[in-house]
């Protein structure tokens, strides 16, 4: 007589690569009853940096969801529970010790003599042994009676032949690198652990960790999905909205950064009609490439990296231990971002080296992602300089706060009609404001001013784009 044994895994709660202890349940995608695979989707959670979806790491069947969306629970506590199939063997004719778990069909122990194993992970010498994923439950439960939705056991599979090992193409299995893709983090930049230099969840993780603290300018900024409003009181009784994730590490950057860096905020009006005419031309002609957004935050962000690039010394951090400042070698462009849970602060990597087409496709990818929620914790570190775009408000300025780690951020204020003084005539000219807030230990007076001005003088004649390219 054989029967099937399965046993209950219990997953819980991950750090998702951010040093953080709690996050948010917002969705599930499983219910009790679903067949799930190894590196499917069950949830989406919320930390307090962006929301993050998360693969199950073995194959099996939900038992229970021990959250219901809207929980925030600790990491480290089971989430979701899931019944294991195991490979069919003989039925025991008496009760016997505890049974260990038996893993999922591709990592069973293995024969001796076999040497070919998956492709891209070289040949095995000697008997194979089942590795324990870290991830699992301390104990296995008992093994429950087989259900009917339960998957089928697997056959163990032919052998393959082996592919060489070239050094190229970093060693990992499919769901880490689903978790990899997930995070934004570039395998081959990842140190492994595992045995034979395969790449395990823990060093993805590893790679992904150390994003400082959320950024928080002072106001909200691109073209994204409006943040919800409380619903105002309706018998005028005070309404509580609670403070977690994102909007509260946003609140607690905020104060880290007021008062750690010493802000110093200058202003300046700049005729930008000749920027203006600029957009729409390009707008008009497609210039750019087909589909690419076109936007006066477009050209004000090739302007600030234009004046970037002329005075390096303002992209820099402050390095508090070593009492150094460290001008970075590239310029990360952050955009800030107002979203439904708060604000965000993604970036585009090496933005400093973009032309002007692939900034406008790398700007207006970050805001559709920014708009769906879907930024990654990756796309939210590094950052070196930023642009809050309060102008899309109808605010004509602010004295915006420092992400914390940079030394400079830019307030792009609305673009309306305003009498200006043009070639000695009062005339209706579109004019913008400007606000540049530095940390004055790394930025002095001298260059934030520089910087401020370089910028206007772009975008009030885009030309100097070409002349000073």
């Amino acid at each position: 007589m054989t029967t099937e044994v399965r046993s209950l895994r219990e997953f819980k709660m991950p750090d998702v690569g951010e040093g953080l202890t709690e996050a948010e349940i917002l969705k599930w995608y499983v219910q009790p009853g679903d067949t799930v695979t190894d590196g499917q989707v069950v949830c989406e959670v919320e930390t307090a940096k962006a929301a993050v979806e998360l693969p199950i790491p073995y194959n099996g069947v939900v038992e229970a969801l021990h959250f219901p969306e809207g929980t925030t629970v600790d990491v480290g506590t089971a989430i979701i529970a899931v019944a294991v199939a195991g490979a069919p063997g003989e039925a025991p004719a008496a009760p016997a010790a505890a049974p260990v778990a038996p893993a999922p069909a591709a990592e069973e122990a293995e024969p001796a003599k076999r040497e070919p194993v998956l492709v891209g992970y070289g040949p095995r010498t000697g008997t194979a042994q089942r590795r324990a994923r870290r991830t699992t439950a301390a104990a296995p439960a008992a093994p429950v009676a087989p259900a009917a939705a339960a998957p089928a056991p697997v056959a163990p599979a032919a052998p393959v032949a082996a592919v060489p090992v070239t050094g190229e193409r970093p060693l990992a299995k499919p769901p880490v690198r689903k978790l990899a893709k997930d995070l934004g983090v570039d395998l081959a930049t990842v140190v492994p652990t595992g045995k034979d230099g395969v790449i395990t969840r823990e060093d993805v993780h590893a790679a992904a960790a150390p994003a400082p603290a959320l950024p928080a300018p002072v106001a909200a900024a691109v073209e994204a999905a409006p943040v919800e409003a409380a619903p105002p009181p309706a018998t005028g009784l005070d309404v509580r909205i609670p403070v977690k994730g994102v909007r509260k590490a946003t609140a607690q950057a905020m104060v880290a950064s007021a008062f750690t860096a010493p802000h110093v905020t200058e202003f300046v009006q700049v005729d930008v009609t000749r920027t203006m005419k600029l957009v729409r031309e390009l707008k008009e002609s497609g210039e750019l490439g087909p589909g690419v957004r076109v936007s006066p935050l477009l050209l004000v962000a090739k302007a600030l990296l234009t004046a970037v690039r002329r005075y390096p010394e303002i992209n820099a951090a402050w390095d508090e231990a070593n009492q150094e400042i460290v001008v970075k070698g590239q310029v990360n462009l952050g955009i800030a971002a107002a979203t439904p849970r708060g604000l965000i602060v993604p970036n585009i990597k090496n933005a400093g080296a973009l032309t002007l087409p692939a900034l406008a496709t790398e700007l207006g990818a970050l805001i559709d992602t920014a708009r769906q929620g879907k930024t990654s914790p990756a796309a939210m570190s590094g950052g070196t300089v930023t642009i809050t775009n309060v102008g899309v408000f109808g605010v004509d300025t602010g004295t915006p706060i420092l992400n914390p780690g940079e030394a400079a951020i830019l307030a792009f204020g609305q673009v309306r009609e305003l009498p200006w003084v043009h070639k000695g005539r009062v005339v209706p000219r579109l004019v913008t404001t400007l606000a540049l807030s530095f940390d004055h230990r790394l930025v002095d007076g001298e260059l934030g001013s520089k910087v401020l001005a370089d910028t206007a003088a772009v975008l009030e004649k885009p030309k100097k784009l070409i002349t000073w390219g």
